[in-house]
C-alpha cells in the first residue's frame, strides 16, 4: 500500500483538474446560453469520447509500464488546455458564446479531449491495485479511490461555481493549467510504481486496440458479459441525471451557492468510500452491487418530485453514498477474476461498453427536455394531469424525465436479481 497511495494522489490531483475544468464549462455554458440542449450535448459528448477511447486506452494500459501511460496522459492533457486557453484568449466573446456557432464547441471540444485523455490514467489506477495490493485488500483500496474521488468531488464543485461566478472561465483555465502541469511534475519525480516487467499477453503484439482479447478476457469468466450489461443499461438512465441535474439546480441556486451545494453533497461519496475502505464488500459483492442500485433509483424517482431545495440537496447527498459502493463493486471483481495481462483491456471495454450508453441518452434527452416534456409539464394541461404527483414549480419537466428514469432502474434491478447471469457470476466469485 506504501506505493499505491502516492499513485492515487497523484491520480486524484490529476482527476481533480480535470473535473474542475469540466464542471466550470458546464456551469459556464448554462449562464451564457441558458440552454439545456447545450448542457446535454457537452455531456453526451464528453461520455462519447470516452466510450470511443476506452478501447483504445485499455489496449495501452497492457502494452505499457502504467507509470509511462500515466506521464504520456498528463503530457496530453497539459498540451490540450494550453490550446484552449489560447483559443479562449484569440476568439471575441460574442463569437465564442453563441452556441449556434461553431467557436463554442471547437473551444469545448479541445477542453473535452484533454479531459479524456487523462482518464487513460483511471484505467491504469484500477491495474496498479491488483499491481500494488494484496488480492484480500482489492475492495478496501478500492474504496479508497472512492474516497479520494469524493474528496476531489467536493474541492471540484464548490470551487468550480466559485470560480465561474467570481473569476470567469478565463481564470479558470489558467487554474486548470497550473495544477496539470503541478501533477505532472509530481509524478515523474516523486511516484514510482514498481513493475519489474510488464505482464505481457502474446496475442497482444502490434495491436492498437484489442477487442477479440478483451471479448475473449470477459468470456472466460461466467457472468461477467452480464455484469457489463447491467452497468452499461443504468449508465444509460444515468444520462439523464448528467443531462439534467446541473439545470435543474440552478434553477433552485446561484451558480456560486450551486457548486458549494455539489461540495457539500459529495461529503456523501467520501462517506461511502471510507465505509468500503474500511469494511469491505462482503463475501457477496455482487448481491452489494444490486441492493445499492435499488436505493439508487428510488432516490432518483423522488429527490425531485417536488421543487424544494432541501429534498434535492439530501437526494444528492445519499445517491453520491452510494456511487463508491457500486463502483468499488464492479472493480473488485474483475480484478478478482481476470489476469492482470487482460486487466487494461478488460477495464477499457467496459468503460468503453458503459460510457457509450450515456451520451446516447444525453444527447437524445437534452431536445426532448427543451422542446417537448418542459414545455407541457409548464402548460396548463400538464399541470392538472401531473401535479399530483410532482407538485408545481418552474422545473415540473425536469423532475417528470428524473422520475421515469428512476423507475425503469428499479425494474431493471429487480430482474437482474433473477438473471442466470447474478448466479453464475456470483458463484465464480466465491470460487477465486
Amino acid at each position: 500500500m506504501k506505493n499505491f497511495i502516492p499513485v492515487l494522489i497523484n491520480t486524484a490531483l490529476a482527476n481533480i483538474t480535470t473535473s474542475f475544468l469540466w464542471f466550470a464549462l458546464t456551469f459556464w455554458v448554462y449562464i451564457e446560453t441558458q440552454s439545456v440542449l447545450a448542457t446535454g450535448l457537452i455531456g453526451g459528448t464528453y461520455m462519447l469520447l470516452v466510450a470511443v477511447s476506452s478501447l483504445f486506452f485499455g489496449t495501452l494500459v497492457d502494452q505499457h509500464r502504467k507509470k509511462t501511460i500515466m506521464v504520456a496522459s498528463g503530457l496530453f492533457t497539459l498540451v490540450t488546455y494550453l490550446i484552449a486557453a489560447a483559443f479562449f484568449v484569440l476568439t471575441p466573446s460574442e463569437l465564442l458564446l453563441d452556441w449556434t456557432g461553431p467557436y463554442l464547441w471547437i473551444f469545448a471540444a479541445v477542453v473535452l479531449i484533454g479531459s479524456v485523455v487523462e482518464n487513460m490514467r483511471n484505467i491504469a489506477l484500477s491495474t496498479t491495485v491488483t499491481l500494488l495490493v494484496p488480492k484480500e485488500k482489492y475492495a478496501n483500496a478500492n474504496g479508497l479511490v472512492g474516497t479520494v474521488q469524493g474528496l476531489g468531488f467536493l474541492v471540484t464543485s464548490v470551487f468550480s461555481g466559485l470560480a465561474i461566478g467570481f473569476l470567469g472561465m478565463g481564470w479558470t483555465l489558467a487554474i486548470a493549467l497550473v495544477a496539470t502541469f503541478l501533477a505532472t511534475i509530481h509524478l515523474v519525480f516523486f511516484v514510482k510504481i514498481p513493475e519489474e516487467q510488464i505482464a505481457h499477453d502474446p496475442e497482444l503484439e502490434n495491436k492498437k486496440i484489442d477487442i477479440k482479447g478483451s471479448i475473449a478476457a470477459i468470456k472466460v469468466v461466467p457472468g461477467l458479459f452480464g455484469l457489463i450489461i447491467f452497468s452499461t443499461f443504468n449508465n444509460f438512465i444515468g444520462g439523464i441525471y448528467m443531462a439534467l441535474m446541473d439545470p435543474y439546480g440552478l434553477t433552485l441556486f446561484s451558480v456560486q451557492i450551486w457548486g458549494i451545494v455539489w461540495g457539500i453533497c459529495s461529503t456523501g461519496f467520501i462517506l461511502g468510500g471510507i465505509i468500503i475502505a474500511k469494511k469491505g464488500l462482503g463475501k457477496k459483492p455482487l448481491r452489494t452491487l444490486l441492493i445499492a442500485n435499488i436505493v439508487m433509483a428510488t432516490i432518483g424517482m423522488l429527490f425531485a418530485i417536488r421543487e424544494f431545495w432541501l429534498l434535492y440537496v439530501v437526494g444528492i447527498f445519499l445517491y453520491m453514498c452510494l456511487i463508491p459502493i457500486i463502483e468499488a463493486t464492479e472493480q473488485t471483481i474483475i480484478q478478482r477474476v481476470v489476469p492482470l495481462k487482460r486487466q487494461g483491456r478488460v477495464f477499457g471495454f467496459a468503460q468503453s461498453f458503459e460510457a457509450a450508453a450515456s451520451p446516447i441518452t444525453a444527447i437524445l434527452i437534452g431536445p426532448i427536455a427543451q422542446f417537448w416534456v418542459i414545455p407541457y409539464m409548464n402548460s396548463a394541461d400538464g399541470q392538472a394531469q401531473l401535479g399530483w404527483l410532482l407538485g408545481t414549480g418552474d422545473a415540473r419537466g425536469i423532475a417528470l424525465l428524473f422520475f421515469i428514469g428512476g423507475a425503469i432502474m428499479l425494474i431493471a434491478v429487480l430482474l437482474a436479481f433473477k438473471t442466470r447471469s447474478y448466479k453464475v457470476l456470483s458463484q465464480f466469485y466465491s470460487k477465486t
